[in-house]
């Protein structure tokens, strides 16, 4: 390692030691403000609220928060000198989930829950920017805070705010998502396309009624649509390249009102998930023709819906290397690790359509968080809170030192 690099690696690890100092002297209260959010979740575009809340932490800390829509909260961190803006973001809506954890901070919302670690999420950014704000810590240019609404929805949150003009003077983005299926203390990263891109469909099977003792009679829309769901899986295995990861699941047949008569029509409704943009392009054509031919081969006709969700979460590989660096000062070399790309979805894809990022997942799992995310039984590792802000608050003053 030659001089300079040695320098700027001990620049960037005593910078790191004064924000985890920070962190840590406050993680009570993060840990707190997690808790607070939790027993108050609410639903995708109807965050108030949590937005009021947000808000006066933001405000406590000496930061005047704003919006872009009405349902976000934005705010800057300036720095004592110009230069570049890095983003920093977290969702913050919740589930329409009953609660089942039995915790003392449990849900107190009927039927709403937060099932996907957005409470930790937004508490991790606020615990990023108290340290950020009381910290002094010397940096030159802008930290831009984005605490986003709606991201479990299609069309969401991210969608709205890029539109809006959120990314305008935005030179790269970071986020984190705590992650159930990884160990506590463990971070993975990504080079490349880390979560799926998130499409669904609707097939409309029009067929011929009748009795159920005279099959021969009608065109039955429940026999094809059997068809049809095994069919639906040749075009992951015969008409797409092998190379890129897709898959193709239905979710909801409905059919029929009673037991002993041929509907006339039968409805399928599933999800596609992928990775390369490519994908994207040919599933929707290759869908169509698929269901009209099959029901076209019984005499039936078809009616498709395809609808685009959320493209693939690919994250640039040079920001990519900010978080495995700040990762490493944080949790060690040996807690560092490639992550397995998931087939959920994440609408921060939109984010890195326009600015070059990363998002990266943060492990919860222990004895005591065992159930998967979106589960009424969910819970998190809240140790991991803090950890979670130190990466956040480290990798933007990084990024903005390595102005990359």
């Amino acid at each position: 390692m030659d001089s300079k690099l040695a320098d700027s690696m001990e620049i960037y690890a005593a910078r790191q030691a004064q924000v985890n100092q920070i962190v840590d002297a406050h993680a009570v209260w993060t840990v707190d403000v997690r808790r607070y959010l939790h027993q108050y979740p609410e639903l995708s575009h109807q965050e108030s609220k949590t937005v009021q809340y947000i808000r006066e932490q933001l405000k406590n800390m000496g930061l005047s928060p704003h919006s872009y829509t009405g349902k976000d909260v934005i705010a800057y961190i300036e720095g004592g000198q110009s230069g570049k803006t890095v983003a920093l973001r977290a969702d913050i809506d919740a589930l329409p989930i009953q609660e089942e954890t039995g915790l003392p901070f449990a849900s107190k919302n009927p039927g709403v829950m937060h099932a996907c670690g957005h409470d930790g999420h937004t508490a991790i950014l606020l615990g990023a920017a108290r340290a950020l704000t009381e910290g002094a810590v010397p940096f030159a240019g802008r930290i831009k805070l984005i605490f986003q609404h709606a991201e479990e929805v299609v069309p969401g949150g991210a969608s709205e705010l890029v539109k809006a003009g959120v990314l305008e003077d935005v030179d790269a983005i970071f986020g984190l998502h705590l992650w159930q299926n990884v160990d506590s203390g463990l971070l993975e990263v990504c080079a490349g396309p880390i979560m799926a891109g998130s499409d669904s469909f609707a097939i409309k099977i029009h067929g011929k009624g009748g009795h159920g003792s005279m099959p021969h009679l009608t065109v039955d829309p429940i026999v094809i649509a059997s068809h049809l769901v095994t069919q639906l899986q040749t075009i992951v295995s015969r008409s797409l390249d092998p190379l890129y990861p897709v898959v193709i699941s239905v979710g909801q047949i409905q059919a029929g009102d009673t037991y002993n008569i041929i509907p006339d029509t039968a409805q399928l409704q599933g999800t596609v998930r992928y990775f390369h943009p490519d994908v994207q392009k040919e599933i929707p054509q290759l869908l169509e023709r698929l269901a009209h031919g099959v029901c076209a081969s019984f005499g039936a006709s078809a009616t498709v819906e395809y609808v685009k969700g959320d493209p693939s979460v690919i994250n640039d590989p040079r920001m990519n290397a900010i978080v495995e660096q700040v990762g490493r000062m944080v949790l060690g070399e040996e807690n560092v690790r490639p992550a397995v790309p998931s087939m959920a979805g994440e609408d921060f894809s939109y984010y890195l359509q326009h600015v070059p990022g990363a998002y990266f997942f943060l492990g919860i799992r222990n004895e005591e968080a065992v159930y998967s995310h979106h589960h009424p039984r969910f819970t998190i590792d809240e140790k991991m809170l803090p950890v979670g802000s130190k990466l956040l608050a480290g990798i933007a003053l990084t990024y903005l030192e390595q102005q990359v």
